[in-house]
């Protein structure tokens, strides 16, 4: 992560500071939440993640379920890269237990493992971790917070019509 042609820049949400960091391509590499803290890597450029933050900011105004981004996923073992896909293909509005995600990753006894999984995510919000809830229903395992976890949660119940059911997908 240390390339000088990373590109870098945050922007405010109606849930806080976000950032992203894209490679040279403009595909995105990390996505963050609490974005206070500046990279001590690459070059910070607005307007290279640009294409990012309109995305974002069409997923917080209730128009865009679904991100329309190039992102590469690196960094994880086999197991958490598997989850990640898996995350990544959770709907909007539904949640998924960790232990539901470890059956589908073979592993059914990984639950645990899922959570490190979630945790090391580099692209929260985008691979949605945040509808990835306990076998009952609890919020818990968000790197951005449990109470950004159920504003994103109850948003997107909202945007769906629908009050949340932790325990859909279960």
């Amino acid at each position: 992560m240390m390339d000088q042609q990373l590109r870098w820049g945050s922007f405010d949400t109606r849930f806080g500071r976000f950032g992203a960091v894209v490679d040279e391509n403009g595909t995105m590499v990390r996505f963050r939440f609490h974005a206070e803290r500046r990279p001590d890597y690459g070059v910070e450029d607005d307007s290279a993640i640009a294409h990012i933050k309109e995305q974002v900011d069409e997923y917080c105004a209730g128009q865009r379920r679904d991100f329309d981004i190039r992102y590469r996923l690196f960094g994880g073992s086999n197991f958490e890269t598997a989850i990640w896909e898996a995350m990544a293909r959770i709907p909007f509005g539904e949640t998924v237990s960790y232990g539901a995600l470890a059956k589908q990753a073979g592993d059914p006894a990984a639950a645990r493992a899922v959570g490190v999984a979630c945790n090391r995510n580099p692209l929260p919000l985008i691979v949605p971790c945040h509808r990835v809830v306990g076998a009952d229903g609890a919020l818990v395992g968000f790197g951005g917070g449990v109470p950004l976890k159920r504003a994103l949660l109850d948003f997107e119940s909202v945007v769906v019509g629908r009050p949340r059911d932790l325990f859909a997908g279960v």
